[in-house]
């Protein structure tokens, strides 16, 4: 009788522990798939606003077209009213480029600021940039035809030169923005590792007294690595051990064909996000 309540007693116990494992991968699921919404709608919103921003530069330089064709009409006019509607329309041209050049401005912002990495969408600002300046060019050359019908918009003068200049000074600008950016970009995705025994890494003084990276550990022993790209780190050694405190789920520690382990980083992101130094030590 104590033996089959004994029985009893170890089925219900296994039971248990096979429910609350059950719980425990359910509650981790449920978290990995709000974590991924959350990522799906950021990106989301990002794209709807970017896309939004876009499509108000190409209104604007519908409208600008559009303008331009008005002016061509007024200019085989004569009189008050034919001088009126193309100063009226040279006007609305010279406000919506400038406001064409800012929401491009904006929109090199939102990108530097986004987590989305969009080679076409930089080449499309570029492209963007350039069609502003074309149509400044356009602009004065209109202009100089319209001085020579003495149609003279003197309160634009100073607009239309200083829309040149920040043309010229947006490229400048993007130009170097680009450069800043690639440069941080190249920074953020830098990590750092290094392998080695025991007596190897306490001779570089990255581990001192059972911790690891401490004061005055030398940094050049380390091998640099840019983590969208390194996701393997082949450790040459049957016995490995991971020191430096990285997400169990972000990596694995497997072994290959030679029964050497391979550390796979499966999640680069969280993998680097406790530390940009990972340390390994290896028999």
């Amino acid at each position: 009788m104590k033996k089959i309540l004994f029985f009893g007693l170890c089925l219900m116990a296994m039971a248990s522990c096979q429910q609350d494992n059950k719980q425990a991968q359910q509650l981790a699921l449920n978290q990995q798939r709000d974590s991924l919404d959350k990522i799906i709608a950021q990106k989301d919103n990002e794209i709807n606003d970017i896309m939004g921003t876009l499509n108000d530069i190409e209104e604007g330089f519908r409208e600008i077209s559009e303008a331009e064709g008005r002016v061509a009409v007024a200019k085989r006019g004569e009189g008050a009213s034919s001088a009126a509607r193309i100063r009226e329309n040279m006007q609305f041209i010279q406000s919506t480029m400038q406001q064409n050049r800012e929401l491009i401005g904006k929109l090199r912002q939102k990108l530097r600021e986004s987590t989305i990495n969009a080679d076409q969408l930089k080449r499309t600002i570029d492209n963007l940039t350039t069609q502003l300046e074309e149509k400044n060019a356009e602009l004065q050359k209109l202009r100089a035809e319209l001085d020579a019908k003495d149609i003279h918009i003197s309160e634009l003068d100073e607009q239309i030169a200083g829309l040149n200049d920040n043309v010229a000074t947006l490229q400048d600008e993007g130009q170097r923005k680009d450069q800043t950016i690639s440069t941080q970009d190249k920074e953020l995705n830098t990590a750092w590792f290094v392998y080695g025994t025991k007596k190897e890494l306490k001779d570089q003084n990255i581990l001192s007294k059972g911790e690891v990276l401490q004061q005055n550990f030398n940094k050049e022993y380390f091998t640099k690595i840019d983590i969208r790209v390194d996701k393997e780190i082949k450790l040459y050694s049957r016995s490995a051990e991971v020191l430096t405190a990285h997400p169990l789920s972000s990596y694995t520690l497997e072994r290959d064909a030679n029964k050497q382990y391979v550390l796979r980083i499966t999640n680069p992101q969280q993998f680097w996000s406790t530390s940009k130094y990972l340390v390994v030590v290896v028999k």
